[in-house]
């Protein structure tokens, strides 16, 4: 990082010291694993400019994780990590994969793990990271072993809790001092993340910014619309009936929104008449995302298409290259250290 104010920077590079040293990355600014769009050329890319890549398993099956895994080793020799999704029905062949490919860190999100799933990686040599949308689940996670913890507002794209990172940072950060704590939602600002290293954090988690990047294989069509967006526009879906709770995800309004309320309906009265189950309704409703997201990111189709973009969507205003937008979170952070000092010199 030529160019900074040294100071500045050894003192953003203690700040973040614990994060970088778990991550075993320059920088503590992980990416996040986000469907369709966190692959081997992102993830790479993020993992080279000396932040730490996650891929996005989702769906995947063990062979395909372990192609992309291989793939990811083959465009870079930093560290990067894989999320797993605690509810897919192979999380243990996952699991398996992840550590005979000797990845160190995996991200179980999309539920509380379980303790075998967190003992089988523990005990294969690699470190566990979840998330902790509560302080009394930050705390539950750490007495089951978890290494790190991700604390996510609902200002994220994608599938998000109810509360924002404000809230849940002030709740969590002066209290969990056990592991290291990564904030993640609606960030799109070094100065931002530095607030929050100030209060406790370890590092910080981003996604928006990066979906947009040049080295993201996501559709240009998908692209221009973070560029076209403001922070309005990624707005979270509604639930229509509280006997099929839906989790919210937070995308750009268009067509395929209404068009998500619209299968809610449709399916619940195909229950209400006793034509599916409760289970398989509850599974149609979530499959509509993985259909919808890829049609966005890989086809193109925006309209129809789920765009998920966190709030922080408002703040990309161009397609850059991963390396000037971790340059730029960095610059940012370094120049508010240095304000800070001017500030303090005028009133001594």
């Amino acid at each position: 990082m030529t160019g900074l104010d040294k100071d500045a920077l050894n003192e953003l590079t203690s700040l973040w010291s614990r994060g970088a040293e778990f991550l075993g990355s320059e920088i503590a600014i992980l990416g996040g694993a986000m469907s369709w769009v966190s692959e081997r050329n992102l993830v790479s890319a993020i993992s080279s400019a000396g932040g730490f890549g996650v891929i996005a398993c989702g769906a995947m099956d063990p062979a395909l994780l372990e192609a992309e895994i291989i793939g990811t080793q083959s465009i870079t020799t930093k560290p990067f990590g894989v999320n797993l999704i605690t509810m897919h029905p192979q999380l243990n062949e996952l699991i398996e994969v992840c550590l005979k490919l000797n990845v160190k860190h995996i991200v179980l999100a999309g539920g509380v793990p379980s303790g075998a799933a967190i003992k089988k990686i523990k005990d294969g040599g690699a470190q566990v990271i979840a998330f902790a949308p509560a302080l009394v689940l930050a705390k539950r996670l750490i007495k089951m072993g978890v290494d790190a913890i991700v604390i996510e507002g609902a200002e994220a794209g994608g599938h998000v809790g109810p509360v924002s990172l404000t809230v849940l940072a002030q709740e969590i950060l002066p209290v969990i001092r056990e592991v290291p704590v990564f904030v993640a939602g609606g960030i799109g600002r070094g100065d931002a993340i530095l607030s929050y290293l100030e209060m406790g954090a370890s590092g910080a988690q981003l996604g928006t910014v990066f979906a947009a990047s040049v080295e993201s294989q996501a559709h240009e069509n998908f692209k221009k619309a973070f560029v076209r967006a403001a922070a309005r526009d990624a707005i979270t879906t509604v639930q229509i009936d509280d006997s099929f709770p839906v989790i919210p995800v937070r995308a750009l309004a268009n067509q395929g929104t209404k068009e998500f309320m619209k299968h809610q309906a449709a399916v619940i009265q195909k229950y209400q008449r006793q034509e599916v189950g409760k289970e398989e309704a509850q599974l149609d409703i979530e499959h509509f995302w993985a259909g919808a997201l890829r049609r966005a990111v890989k086809d193109g189709d925006i309209e129809n298409g789920s765009v998920m973009a966190g709030q922080s969507v408002g703040m990309v205003k161009e397609i850059l290259p991963v390396q000037n937008i971790i340059h730029n979170l960095v610059q940012q952070a370094v120049d508010a250290l240095v304000a800070r000092r001017k500030r303090i010199h005028i009133h001594q």
